[in-house]
């Protein structure tokens, strides 16, 4: 069996859009702007992005002005929690395994 589709290899082949968080087809053209505020939504579609082959992860990092572990710790929460891990204030919340902090 070949590793090639029609003599391109998979590694080559880039999606043309993906599901994204809301279940509407995400293509380049529909991707958050890097210069809009970060809501749970616009991480979940970049996740997205990356996760169906859309976006590689050099590439998101460099168009959004994130570091790799940013984007790692955004895939990680979406798995977890879904959108709502996704948000950036009471995230513990959603982190079944850490005791809440008592003051």
């Amino acid at each position: 069996m070949s590793d090639t589709y029609e003599g391109v290899s998979p590694a080559r082949i880039r999606a043309t859009y993906v599901i994204g968080p809301d279940g509407s087809a995400l293509t380049p053209a529909n991707l958050p702007t890097g210069d809009e505020r970060w809501t749970p939504f616009r991480k979940a579609a970049v996740v997205a992005a990356v996760n169906g082959g859309l976006l590689s992860i050099d590439v998101a990092c460099v168009r959004y002005g994130l570091t790799f572990e940013e984007l790692v710790a955004w895939q990680r929460a979406y798995m977890r929690h879904g959108i709502q891990g996704l948000r950036a204030t009471r995230t513990r919340d959603h982190d079944d395994n850490r005791p809440a902090l008592s003051v």
